[in-house]
């Protein structure tokens, strides 16, 4: 057999590249590698932009007027095309048209080569950072270099900085004189999630573009649109659970249908609303308007029983609050705007049992309903049993649920103040003062004119004067022993400065032109005026207490106290006419 003999033909081929480097051919059919929904839909084109008509609108007219900017910044939450919007300007800048003579088009061909490379991730004069991982000024100081040189291949060069709010403060004044004035080959877009994070001087030299969040029923048509494209059988009900935990997010609502195909039946059925709910661990629409029905009629049984056919199902017990916070505020929002029961935009089952729901609640129960969901949710977050609390959330609106309103009872119980709710005479006597007091009011002063000069009116002129120390100081530190202007007695505690007397006495001879005496004493004297402040408080609330109306209501609102009440009326004004008030001048003279 000769080496080149007619058998070796039908000899398999050699495992490897032979001697002269050819590579040994693959005949076996290559499986194309997946590509998600959030590349695989990824916007070409501002037309492909959703729920961001303004940012399309703007930049439309900017390129048909030639005003286009030589920095823009986008700002959004994740997932609203603050990228994608950055590479279709890069790509509408350096558009050249299908035969290579266009300009800069809001509307790029997509067949140039400019088009393409872009498209690719691959043009070398588009260039792209991630903040988040080149903070440094040497990152920024590689940009400013790269601004020096004309592009390569296209007509301008763009750089997109994405996460811009991470570079340090050293970066961002580097960065500050080339962003102001680029040479005209130069376009910059940035890109942040934190706005506020970024500093002024850069927003200044920045056109500045907010992408909104996107809307639910926006969302929900998008994705119903390429579900129709991956010839996937999905409900809508589905559909709308996606878009709503998307939270105007269109990437996370793609990532989101993604996974819901996957997860989807394997003979090809429909994949259903519940699914999709099991998915998300969320619970069912109708789910939630179940326990609210029982949470409004006080059903505790009924109540804990839907928990825990959710808890089974795999529902979170913070989420499941926080369907019932979100269907609290659509309620609220239907009861105030009842043009909402007939929109469109709004899913059957919250037309229909959401109106009726509406109706039937009052305002304050929806608020008071919102409050308690908003904190037992931080005490979900906080408890080391979450299923726990979110049960005791629950009992606790349930018994909350048959009370009256607190408006209604406070009318009911002032009404007749010797009684409580059941109807039977509370021990005690009648009266309101202790509930004044509770409620802050101590009464107007009533001041007859003409009037005595009193010791607070000097008080109130240190306060008048903002001489903040003294004012303290006479308040906390002194003890009045005699007032007999134009003299005053006091006892002053060693804890206030040496010097309290004097100040005392040339505020006043500077008020009224009068020489006045400070003298000290060794006498107990009255407390202070905060100690006597401190006296009134505590007999006011001891009596607010023991008041048979406050009984009432601290016995129909378990755990309710009583705060701190206000006994006392903020100091008065300085008299505004000292002569009229001040003895006259023989008691001076007089005066040792």
């Amino acid at each position: 057999m000769g080496l080149f003999d007619d058998d070796d033909k039908d000899a398999p081929p050699p495992p490897g590249p032979s001697l002269f480097g050819d590579e040994p051919q693959d005949t076996a059919p290559k499986a194309a590698a997946y590509r998600v929904l959030a590349r695989k839909y990824r916007p070409t084109t501002f037309d492909d932009l959703i729920g961001q008509d303004a940012l399309v609108r703007t930049l439309r007219n900017a390129f048909a007027m030639n005003r286009i900017a030589h920095a823009f910044m986008l700002t959004g939450v994740r997932g609203v095309g603050k990228t994608t919007t950055a590479r279709i300007l890069a790509r509408a800048l350096n558009c050249t048209g299908p035969d290579g003579t266009g300009g800069p088009t809001p509307d790029p061909c997509g067949v140039c080569d400019n088009c393409k490379a872009i498209l690719a991730d691959r043009h070398p004069d588009v260039v792209e950072m991630d903040a988040a991982s080149n903070t440094g000024v040497d990152d920024v100081r590689e940009i400013i270099e790269a601004t020096r040189f004309r592009p390569l291949s296209a007509r301008t060069k763009v750089f997109i900085i994405d996460e811009v709010h991470m570079l340090s403060k050293a970066a961002f004044n580097a960065l500050l004189k080339t962003l102001e004035e680029p040479p005209p080959h130069i376009k910059f877009v940035l890109a942040t999630t934190e706005i506020r994070k970024v500093p002024i001087t850069v927003l200044s030299r920045c056109q500045r573009f907010d992408l909104r969040r996107v809307a639910v029923e926006t969302l929900a048509t998008h994705f119903t649109r390429i579900a129709e494209k991956e010839h996937v059988a999905i409900a809508p009900g589905a559909l709308e659970h996606i878009a709503r935990a998307a939270d105007g997010s269109v990437r996370d609502g793609l990532s989101l249908l993604d996974q819901a195909i996957a997860r989807g039946a394997e003979d090809g059925s429909e994949i259903s609303a519940a699914m999709v709910a099991d998915m998300l661990g969320l619970a069912d629409r109708g789910f939630v308007f179940d326990l609210m029905d029982a949470v409004v009629a006080g059903d505790a049984a009924k109540a804990l029983g839907f928990a825990d056919d959710a808890y089974e199902r795999g529902a979170d017990p913070g989420v499941l609050l926080s369907d019932l916070l979100g269907l609290a505020h659509l309620l609220t929002r239907m009861k105030s705007v009842p043009s909402l029961a007939g929109s469109a935009t709004l899913p059957e089952a919250e037309r229909t049992r959401g109106t009726a729901l509406a109706q039937m609640l009052s305002i304050p129960f929806l608020g008071r309903l919102w409050q308690m969901l908003l904190k037992g949710l931080q005490e979900v977050e906080t408890s080391p049993d979450k299923r726990a609390a979110a049960e005791m959330i629950l009992i606790r609106l349930c018994h909350v649920a048959d009370m009256p309103p607190p408006g209604e009872l406070i009318k009911k119980l002032t009404e007749n103040p010797g009684a409580n709710m059941n109807g039977d005479p509370a021990p005690g006597p009648g009266g309101g003062g202790a509930v004044r007091a509770m409620a802050g009011g101590g009464g107007a002063v009533l001041q007859a004119a003409p009037r005595s000069l009193t010791f607070q009116d000097v008080v109130a002129l240190a306060q008048h004067k903002r001489d903040v120390m003294l004012y303290a100081h006479l308040r906390q530190s002194v003890h009045l022993v005699r007032f007999a202007p134009p003299v005053i007695e006091l006892r002053i505690e060693p804890t206030a400065p040496r010097d309290t007397a004097a100040k005392l006495a040339a505020m006043l001879e500077a008020e009224t032109g009068k020489r006045w005496t400070i003298a000290l004493s060794n006498l107990q004297g009255e407390p202070t005026i905060d100690e006597a402040e401190g006296v009134a408080t505590a007999a006011a609330r001891n009596a607010a207490l023991a008041h048979p109306l406050v009984q009432a209501i601290l016995s129909e609102f378990p755990g309710a106290r009583v705060e701190t009440p206000i006994t006392h009326e903020p100091d008065p004004e300085p008299p505004a006419d000292w002569a009229a008030l001040i003895p006259p001048d023989e008691l001076y003279e007089g005066e040792d």
